[in-house]
């Protein structure tokens, strides 16, 4: 992680003395400073270059201050303003205030109230641009997804691509790797933003109800139909439906989709005449579903349906330091909810949470920080605290000599860990049957308890200093 650069910092005043005194200072303190002797001059410094702060006198010949506050002000998001001046007022404090100046030191000032007026002027500056990026210094911030990564940026920039447009979208990925989170981003970040976002989970709704929670159904439609009700698509209309493991949709429901893919009108069960509905979607899968169009369990003109826009997601091992910042992120979110102190992490820790395979992604990174911040007592987070499979395979740099046995039981461990124990959803992430997955655990000498025992941690002061990351309410994908 690059360190942020030097405050860059225009000192504008007509008395030379004044400006060499707070150059020598901000210069001391670690400031890039540039000077100026009037307004003119000062704006075309500020024509020609980007700055952070300006601290100008407010009265000076022929130009004064506040019309370079003014100037500053209405042409420089990025810059922010301290005017001084040697004769004092409360009505020229309140114009400055109100003209767009952040400070207002009267002269003469201490070296400490002038540096105590610089670090909140630039603390504002921070807070203002960390609302507008995407964790790279620079464009608009994407809400809720947290990482400076090359692979996140390039979700990123198709998100913003996908924004622009009504086109359907395909997110794959695996699990836990923040799909649902993009999808919410590329709804609220285009012209759909303030109508409905609407989630399904299409494996979790029973094959005989699904149509009827998309569709929606007439009084007397079914046995039970008592009443009329819309479905998902009548609750999205205007915004975006999104279909989270489109991949789990049986066939029939398939055809029932491309249907109303096709021809932008939904027919609920029941019902004699179809409804036009503006509905845009996007759906996701962690199965490969050009797979499943081989093997005809995905019909191939819906998968060209959804086919439109494809963003692939990055699993959290491909994105290198985005570990950090989303540990960062959580264990600050955690221990805030929770009313502890953040958690400070060791650097063997950190090394082990950015050297981690991360099975479950983000979600496990999650439930992996919520533990730690729930279940410490010491003062730093240290190896023996991590959960037994991490700690396991804290020693990285021996990997490549270790047993093929001993890299397929950690592997085993994480899975089931990820699977909370459950043997059958594990086995379904190994690819195997649950009898096989069961063999090796007993080739391996291995219980589903030895890979689901959690360590404790401790919660204290903050993170490691270098680290940073953009807020968000969800897993962040991104």
């Amino acid at each position: 992680m690059t360190a942020p650069a030097s405050p860059r910092v225009l000192v504008v005043d007509d008395a030379p003395d004044s400006v060499e005194v707070v150059r020598r200072n901000l210069t001391a303190n670690g400031c890039e400073v540039l000077t100026a002797s009037s307004v003119a001059q000062a704006v075309g410094i500020l024509d020609g270059e980007p700055v952070d702060l300006v601290i100008t006198d407010l009265r000076m010949p022929k130009v004064g201050g506040l019309e370079l506050v003014r100037h500053v002000r209405e042409n420089m998001r990025n810059t922010e303003i301290i005017v001084v001046t040697g004769y004092p007022s409360i009505g020229g404090a309140v114009r400055a205030m109100k003209t767009g100046a952040e400070e207002y030191l009267p002269k003469p000032f201490t070296d400490t109230e002038l540096l105590t007026a610089v670090e909140c002027a630039m603390a504002k500056l921070r807070a203002r641009r960390a609302a507008h990026s995407n964790g790279d210094g620079g464009g608009p911030r994407i809400q809720g997804i947290i990482g400076e990564s090359p692979a996140l940026r390039e979700v990123l920039d198709a998100v913003r691509k996908a924004s622009a447009s009504n086109a359907t979208v395909l997110l794959s990925g695996e699990s836990g790797t923040g799909k649902e989170l993009v999808a919410r981003a590329i709804h609220y970040q285009s012209a759909r933003g303030s109508a409905p976002f609407v989630p399904v989970n299409c494996g979790a709704v029973p094959e005989g109800l699904l149509e009827s929670e998309l569709f929606g159904h007439v009084k007397g439609a079914f046995t039970g139909a008592t009443e009329s009700r819309a479905g998902l698509f009548h609750a999205a209309d205007g915004g975006t439906l999104f279909l989270d493991e489109i991949g789990e949709m049986s066939l029939a429901m398939q055809v029932k989709l491309l249907r109303v893919l096709q021809d932008k009108e939904v027919w609920m069960v029941g019902a004699s005449r179809p409804r036009r509905l503006d509905v845009r979607i996007i759906a996701a899968t962690n199965i490969d579903l050009p797979r499943l169009v081989r093997s005809r369990a995905f019909r191939e003109d819906l998968f060209y349906r959804l086919h439109v826009i494809t963003i692939p997601i990055p699993p959290l091992r491909e994105r290198g330091d985005d570990v950090l910042l989303l540990a960062q992120h959580f264990a600050t979110k955690l221990a805030n909810e929770l009313g502890k102190p953040v958690p400070r992490f060791s650097d063997d820790v950190l090394r082990v949470f950015r050297h981690h395979h991360w099975p479950g992604n983000v979600r496990e990174l999650e439930n992996v920080i919520q533990r730690l911040v729930v279940m410490v007592e010491d003062d730093v987070v240290e190896i023996p605290d991590l959960p037994c499979i991490m700690r396991f395979s804290s020693a990285g740099d021996s990997r490549v000599t270790r047993p093929l046995a001993e890299v397929e039981m950690e592997h085993i461990c994480n899975v089931l860990e990820f699977a909370q124990g459950n043997k059958t959803r594990a086995a379904e992430i190994l690819g195997i049957d649950r009898k096989t997955l069961r063999d090796k655990l007993k080739t391996l000498g291995m219980g589903t308890s030895d890979c689901t025992h959690a360590g404790s941690i401790s919660p204290v002061g903050e993170f490691s200093p270098g680290l940073r990351a953009l807020d968000g309410d969800k897993t962040a994908g991104g």
